[in-house]
C-alpha cells in the first residue's frame, strides 16, 4: 500500500507541473501538448499548484515514521 500511494503521489506532482506549466503556456513548443485546451488558461495554473501541495502532502504524510 506504501509503494502504491507513494507511485500515485508521484505521477501527481509530475500531473500538476504539467498543468502548471501549460497553464503558463511554458510547454507551447511541445507538438503533442502545444493544442490542449488548456494553453494559456490561468485556471490550470491554479489547479496544478493545488495538485502538487496535495500530493506532496500525501507523500509526506504517507512516509512518515510511525510508532
Amino acid at each position: 500500500m506504501k509503494l502504491a500511494l507513494n507511485i500515485i503521489g508521484g505521477l501527481a506532482i509530475l500531473m500538476g507541473v504539467i498543468w502548471i506549466l501549460q497553464g503558463t503556456n511554458v510547454v507551447a513548443g511541445v507538438p503533442v501538448i502545444s493544442h490542449s485546451f488548456m494553453m494559456g488558461k490561468s485556471a490550470w495554473i491554479g489547479n496544478g499548484a493545488w495538485l502538487v501541495a496535495f500530493s506532496a502532502g500525501l507523500l509526506v504524510w504517507n512516509n512518515r515514521r510511525r510508532s
